[in-house]
């Protein structure tokens, strides 16, 4: 008679328990697609979330460095020193990736990125993303296509702003991202559009005129 011998609970490795930073991610990936509960165990022991408070800064003009971040929560600035003066170029908030793809060539970046808010993020090297991958493969396709979706809306911004004026850049604005003007100074607002913060007085007075 062979005996089977079963395993003994208390040996067994125990489950991460979800802290709320994780929990964030964990909901935000329910939204793309559904988890199995050893799915979400692989999901919390591979993937590393971080908060960050507000003014942190991530990324320095100069620095070498080959960390990405996926936005959970919070709002991420990058901008470009010009002459001792801040020129804003984007803003990254939730469900939108962050990186600075010329650190992947070890070449020193020419912009910051700065914590606009307390954030929850994904902090991950290229060697983290291919071992999460190896674990999840179907992980993969979906991230990819979650990238691919970023960088489309990026080109399309940045024709957007080629050929548009200041106040068509405001209108556009207010109907594709309306949450930045509630959670971004004017000032650096105006930056992003192209604008002094005095301009950005008028355009906003003329549009609630019309």
């Amino acid at each position: 008679m062979i005996e089977t011998v079963l395993p003994n609970p208390s040996k067994l490795p125990a489950k991460k328990s979800i802290t709320p930073a994780y929990q964030v991610l964990i909901d935000f990936v329910k939204q793309i697609a559904p988890l199995t509960d050893e799915e979400i165990q692989t999901i919390i022991e591979l993937v590393k979330v971080k908060t960050y408070e507000k003014g942190k800064i991530l990324v320095k003009e100069g620095q070498i460095s080959n960390t990405c971040f996926f936005v959970l929560k919070g709002c991420v600035r990058q901008y470009f020193l010009m002459d001792g003066e801040e020129k804003t170029t984007h803003f990254f908030t939730e469900g939108m990736p962050v990186s600075s793809t010329s650190s992947f060539d070890n070449k020193p970046v020419k912009f910051y990125l700065v914590c606009n808010e307390d954030c929850t993020m994904v902090e991950g090297r290229p060697e983290d993303e291919q071992n999460f991958f190896q674990q999840m493969p179907r992980m993969e396709t979906l991230s990819r296509m979650g990238v691919e979706k970023e960088l489309q809306k990026s080109q399309e911004v940045l024709a957007d702003y080629i050929t548009s004026s200041p106040e068509e850049r405001y209108l556009n604005l207010l109907q594709t991202r309306p949450d930045l003007l509630d959670r971004v100074p004017q000032y650096q607002l105006a930056s992003f559009l192209g604008v002094t913060p005095e301009s950005l007085s008028r355009i906003r007075k003329r549009i609630m005129q019309k």
